[in-house]
């Protein structure tokens, strides 16, 4: 294939997953939004319970991250009997972490309290966290389906399904956050409802999906069978992604940790700049999502060329909508910040001052956050995790974490410095992770023309 039929090839299956993405993400914007209307110190309690929800989310979403590259391998070698395993068993395992995250969910208030955050923001959060946790096993299933039918290609059904999750969202957000037709007034509770109903609705879509309209994989038949070998796979490759995941969402958890301890405005305006700084981050999973399942199928395929031009061109792409983000963030952080805080509160003008250093902050490292992530992505396609997560693990919190500590208080940069911090730990992780997949992406090159060239001989 040609650079031009690689772009085609890029953008065709990744445009859909980017806007999956951004739609996945505009149920969290949605209830951020809203919530900000609603009352800023919802707000600031929803930034730390859908931190505690994202994390778990996260961490088990690493045996979906998983099935995808299996899926797109097995599938271009032809071995649909194991795509049907994979995924499968990739439903069993998220089902049972989901189980495990159940009790956190219910003394999150308590968790919440003894890391420092005020106690009538730690109160809201577990009222938030003990409804909004009963949607993690849905949520999970919904993960791996996706990443199952982004792997066979078929991402507009992921695009469609997330597409209808919004407007499921805002619908019972309107209705149980207000109080409005009827509805009564349960404020972050009504956002927490809200969410489960997302993710049990989103559910149903795509097993409808499997079964009427993609009913040749038969996916769902003897599903309450075990396969030891497929479990195990699923969660070798799995494990080390969902530490990996955990690892970086966990650096934003103790950023979002440390902004509460200056206070709730500060952390308010971080929840609002990191809501905006991850609809550009969305972009960018979108694009590694594509590079796993392209590299995948190359590697299927035994193609070196392909897996090389691929890689390329999805870094190309991935680095010119950094330079659109870093566009934004500078020339209108205040009409960004503003969307998501009444007009009328006393408070919007402080929040938005405190916002506008972050975005500078955030656009400083949308370079460095870019390369970490689509790196993920590629080195997840040739089935690489477990040195990806060693890396992760020192970049994030022996670099990142004490680096946002030190600037941010000792040396008295408050959340500009915590940002900064962030910043470090995210370049680190990806120097080492690109470098990782050159060196390998090339060595395998380099074995492919020796192998043609003792053919020829």
């Amino acid at each position: 294939m040609t650079y031009a039929q690689h772009v085609r090839a890029t953008l065709a299956l990744g445009l859909p997953l980017i806007g999956s993405h951004l739609a996945q993400f505009a149920i969290t914007l949605t209830d951020a939004v809203m919530l900000g209307w609603y009352d800023v110190m919802a707000l600031a309690a929803q930034v730390l319970g859908g931190m505690v929800f994202f994390v778990l989310f996260i961490m088990g979403s690493g045996f979906a991250f998983g099935v995808m590259p299996m899926v797109a391998t097995a599938a271009a070698a032809g071995d649909d009997r194991q795509v049907r395993r994979i995924t499968r068993m990739g439903l069993w395992i998220s089902t049972g972490f989901g189980l495990l995250t159940l009790p956190i969910f219910l003394l999150s208030e308590r968790i919440l309290s003894a890391v420092g955050q005020p106690p009538h923001i730690a109160a809201l959060a577990g009222d938030y966290l003990r409804i909004a946790g009963l949607a993690m096993i849905p949520a999970l299933l919904v993960m791996v389906l996706k990443s199952y039918f982004s792997a066979l290609e078929r991402t507009r059904i992921v695009l469609w399904v997330t597409l209808a999750a919004v407007g499921v969202n805002i619908v019972v957000n309107y209705a149980l956050i207000f109080g409005h037709w009827g509805a009564p007034e349960l404020g972050i509770r009504g956002a927490a409802f809200a969410s489960l109903a997302v993710q049990s609705a989103s559910l149903v879509g795509l097993v409808v999906y499997a079964i009427v309209i993609a009913p040749e994989q038969a996916l769902f038949q003897r599903l309450w069978r075990p396969d030891r070998e497929a479990l195990a796979e699923v969660f070798r490759l799995g494990w080390p992604i969902g530490l990996t995941n955990l690892a970086e969402v966990g650096l934003f958890a103790a950023a979002s940790v440390m902004m509460g301890w200056l206070g709730t405005l500060p952390l308010a305006a971080h929840g609002i700049a990191l809501q905006i700084s991850s609809v550009a981050f969305m972009v960018h999973l979108g694009f590694s999502n594509a590079a796993t399942i392209r590299v995948g199928r190359a590697r299927g395929r035994d193609d070196a060329q392909a897996l090389i031009r691929g890689a390329q061109v999805v870094i190309g792409l991935s680095m010119a909508a950094v330079l659109i983000s870093v566009l934004l963030f500078l020339g209108l952080p205040e009409p960004l910040l503003g969307l998501f805080i009444d007009p009328a509160d006393p408070d919007r003008a402080q929040v938005i001052a405190i916002g506008i250093g972050l975005l500078a902050a955030a656009a400083l490292f949308q370079v460095v956050d870019a390369a970490q992530v689509v790196a993920l992505g590629l080195l997840r396609g040739v089935q690489d995790a477990r040195i990806p997560m060693v890396m992760a693990g020192v970049s994030y919190w022996l670099v990142g974490v004490p680096v946002a500590y030190l600037l941010g208080f000792p040396l008295g940069l408050g959340g500009i410095g915590i940002w900064l911090g962030l910043a470090a730990g995210l370049a680190l992780a990806g120097i080492l992770m690109m470098t990782r997949f050159w060196r390998m992406a090339l060595r395998q090159r380099r074995g492919a023309l020796r192998a043609a060239a003792e053919r020829t001989a």
